[in-house]
């Protein structure tokens, strides 16, 4: 488990710092970036949230020639915010935009998440089987819809990362072949990835449970404590190994949002499944670092990115 060299943090120089007030200026730091508008937008259902943004490969100036037909590597973005709805894609635009302007073509993937709670309640995490029917029908639905809309991307290049929650989709999608046997999002053999990177994801759900992540979001995502022996199987990547896909996660050992130990777990896991993972530990980084472009840790990722993309 290398540890990369300590990133300099966007929010200023924080070791040292409450942990929790690290985290909240981690994340003003992440969230303080203006929406980047899309190149292209298409949808793969009816819903509103059925939708992919597209962003075209572009220098770091953010112009420059377009870049030929089928010459980017494709990168899927599963935005994170613990399934919750007033979680949209909308935050990770600046990130999208940061991997554009390393010459990555990028599809920015809106699902459907939980509904709002009764007043005074926080938001419920995840619908069942909502979020899972769009992330399966999005990745399916990919590689013609980026043909139409960004004829810059190489669909045979695609590399699948997310952050969080969006980090648990993205191993929960590569990893679709090897569901159980009748689930409805089962596919017949590996996606056609070079890789995923996952970013701080909610991995290993008996972890996450035990640690109270996100207040409890992956018991929520499966429906609450009922229906756990049923879900859990077709839905925690925990559970869900080996995938024969090149896998990464890049995780933040100050991370209090979802800790340190949900990757190892993760790591664990696959390990006793004989399939290597690797694990990016950055010290000095918490959750928000992981997708802030003025962050360091931002680049990180994006170099995991690409040693899997080109």
């Amino acid at each position: 488990m290398p540890d990369a060299a300590a990133p300099r943090d966007a929010a200023g120089d924080l070791a040292g710092r409450d942990p929790v007030a690290r985290d909240a200026a981690e994340e003003a730091s992440a969230f303080s970036h203006a929406p980047v508008g899309p190149d292209g937008t298409a949808a793969y259902g009816d819903h509103p949230d059925q939708v992919v943004d597209f962003y075209a490969p572009r220098g770091p100036g953010g112009t420059g020639d377009a870049a030929p037909a089928g010459s980017a590597p494709l990168v899927v973005v599963l935005h994170g915010g613990a399934w919750r709805a007033p979680y949209d894609r909308r935050h990770v635009t600046p990130f999208a935009d940061f991997l554009a302007r390393r010459g990555f073509a990028v599809a920015n993937v809106e699902y459907r998440r939980g509904a709002e709670g009764p007043a005074g309640e926080p938001p419920v995490a995840g619908r069942w089987p909502d979020t899972f029917d769009d992330v399966a029908a999005a990745l399916d639905a990919l590689p013609a819809l980026a043909a139409r809309t960004l004829p810059q991307a190489d669909t045979r290049r695609t590399v699948l990362t997310g952050h969080s929650a969006g980090g648990h989709l993205a191993l929960w999608a590569a990893a679709r072949h090897v569901l159980p046997a009748g689930s409805p999002w089962r596919t017949g053999g590996p996606a056609p990835l070079r890789g995923v990177v996952a970013l701080a994801p909610i991995a290993d759900f008996e972890i996450a449970g035990k640690l109270g992540v996100c207040g409890g979001a992956a018991l929520q995502l499966l429906g609450g404590d009922q229906h756990v022996a049923e879900r859990r199987p077709h839905a925690d990547p925990a559970l869900l190994l080996p995938t024969g896909i090149a896998t990464t996660v890049v995780q933040g050992r100050a991370d209090v949002v979802v800790p340190q130990a949900v990757a190892e777990a993760y790591a664990d896991a696959a390990a006793r499944a004989g399939e290597p993972v690797g694990l990016t530990l950055l010290e000095d980084v918490g959750h928000f670092p992981l997708i802030d472009p003025a962050a360091d840790a931002c680049a990180v990722v994006a170099e995991e990115i690409a040693q899997l993309a080109w």
